[in-house]
């Protein structure tokens, strides 16, 4: 068989090379050497395909939100055509803050900041920027270019050009870096490296796992005998807690809609319960329009730039307006918006370039922020009087007007009657039988509240389970009922689990009549 050495040749170098030197030079000591260059290059190589890989995806969140704000200007196009009175800028302006809020932040910056470069790449850059400030810089190089071009075409029009143009320089640049990084991968995959070498199943890496599992667990046992602890093992122990109840009679209470022997996680985090914290109240304080207070406020406290904490004030906002503070109302929503505005810029740098373009005399940031505050308070107070004059209307409580599900007889000489299935059936029939059993199933698989509002045979007790149900499980349950056979028109209550019961039931299957009724 002949014996392929070809896989041989994508080594670089190895210290039995036989290669040719110079009689004044050592051997050994030019192996070492060109092996430090070999390495060097192979270091070099692999830094640039990591550098390479992380600009690419710089690139790729850069192009999304290009694509983002010509969606977004291409949309306010009729705004502009209309002439509704905005300028190109300010238009241009609430564009990009549209586009930017799309891109909802989540932890640590989300969306707006780009992911962390892996290790060794990019380290002397110290202030990374966040892909608004990317944003901001590319539409100021666009407007620039616009003010340069002393154009008659429409600004609004040119600002679009020159972000197509800046898309498609940004897609070149990808074409290129893919192309390079393609060639370097390609270098990197005709050398063998030790890190292409791997090794295979060791028996004795799993003998030496096994021995020390042994170890182990021989370590454990040890250091149980020692503490020589008494410890009570349950054979048959309880999978949950008995259910805790306050009120032990027959009352169906709130236990209705839970089955028994189970405990709800009612203390579990309740994401409506929004309230804003002490730091975002306190900010709530300072006065609309005293940027320098808010700008320094933000530089100490930069935590408080979160989703959690805008929603906070904004509640704070409607709960103010609902208690007659309209003044204290319109704060909140203008510091909260406030907030939103400066975390979606994203980072200490993004917060400073609002603050300077809000402060700037007639500028598009000051009227758009203003506008947004403005409508946002509107619907706040249109809210609240809604409220305010339901409750006037309906003043018994949050419980009036809820529409709920009752049994009433429509007959007022008549009585809605509870017949509870026995737990064994008592006919001889086998249909009839059948149908004993398909009720008691019925029954059984309502919830325990319901089931001891059954037994009591009231139906006050029954219309208190049904109104803490839903109108859709109320009549579900009703249904059900019916299907069971378990209410009937007719004065008294039939309980066929004592023998007046039985006897009754068995009358009513013998003459298919309710006592009464057989006359």
């Amino acid at each position: 068989m002949v014996i392929n050495y070809s896989k041989w040749d994508a080594l670089e170098l190895s210290d039995d090379s036989d290669i040719e030197v110079h009689p004044n030079v050592d051997k050994k000591s030019f192996i070492r050497a060109k092996q430090a260059q070999i390495h060097q290059e192979r270091e070099q190589r692999r830094h640039q395909i990591k550098t390479l890989k992380y600009e690419r995806i710089i690139n790729d969140g850069l192009t999304e939100r290009v694509d983002r704000l010509l969606t977004a200007l291409k949309s306010h196009k009729d705004k502009q055509a209309e002439g509704s009175g905005a300028s190109d800028d300010q238009l241009v302006f609430q564009a990009m803050m549209e586009s930017m809020m799309d891109m909802k932040a989540g932890k640590d910056g989300g969306a707006d900041r780009p992911p962390t470069p892996p290790e060794g790449v990019h380290e002397h850059i110290k202030d990374k920027p966040t892909y608004p400030q990317m944003m901001a810089s590319l539409v100021d190089a666009v407007k620039k270019d616009i003010d340069e071009q002393k154009s008659e075409e429409p600004r609004f029009d040119l600002f679009i050009k020159g972000l197509e143009k800046e898309k498609e320089r940004i897609q070149d640049l990808q074409s290129q870096l893919l192309a390079k990084l393609a060639e370097l991968e390609k270098e990197e995959k005709r050398h063998i490296t030790s890190d292409d070498l791997h090794e295979g199943f060791n028996y004795s890496n799993v003998k030496k796992a096994e021995e020390d599992k042994k170890k182990a667990s021989a370590a454990a046992s040890s250091s149980t005998g020692a503490k020589k602890e008494t410890t009570v093992e349950l054979l048959n122990a309880p999978k949950r807690p008995d259910a805790t109840r306050s009120d032990t009679g027959q009352s169906s209470g709130a236990d209705a809609d839970i089955e028994e022997g189970t405990v709800a996680g009612a203390t579990g985090d309740n994401e409506d319960d929004i309230t804003a914290s002490p730091l975002a109240q306190q900010f709530a304080k300072i006065k609309a329009g005293d940027w320098y207070a808010c700008l320094q406020f933000l530089m100490q406290h930069p935590e408080i730039l979160s989703e959690k904490e805008t929603d906070g004030l904004l509640v704070e906002a409607f709960n103010s307006e609902l208690d007659g503070k309209p003044k204290h109302a319109r704060q909140c929503v203008h510091q909260g918006l406030l907030l939103q505005y400066c975390r979606q810029l994203g980072g200490r740098q993004g917060v400073e370039l609002f603050f300077k373009r809000i402060q700037t005399k007639d500028h598009q940031a000051g009227k758009m922020f203003n506008d947004d505050v403005d409508s946002t308070y509107g619907r706040i107070k249109t809210r609240a009087a809604e409220i305010l004059r339901e409750r006037a209307e309906n003043p018994q409580g949050e419980g009036a007007g809820v529409e709920q599900i009752q049994l009433h007889a429509v007959d007022p000489n008549t009585q809605i009657n509870i017949s509870v299935p026995p737990k064994e059936p008592t006919a001889t029939d086998p249909e009839e039988r059948e149908a004993e059993v398909q009720a008691r199933q019925i029954f059984e698989s309502f919830p325990p509240g319901l089931q001891r509002a059954l037994e009591s045979g009231k139906l006050d007790e029954v219309n208190k389970v049904l109104a803490k149900m839903s109108v859709d499980e109320a009549e579900e349950v009703v249904e059900k009922l019916g299907q069971g056979g378990m209410l009937s028109l007719e004065e008294g209550v039939i309980d066929a689990t004592t023998e007046e019961g039985q006897r009754v039931m068995n009358e009513i299957e013998k003459n298919r009549a309710m006592p009464s009724a057989k006359e």
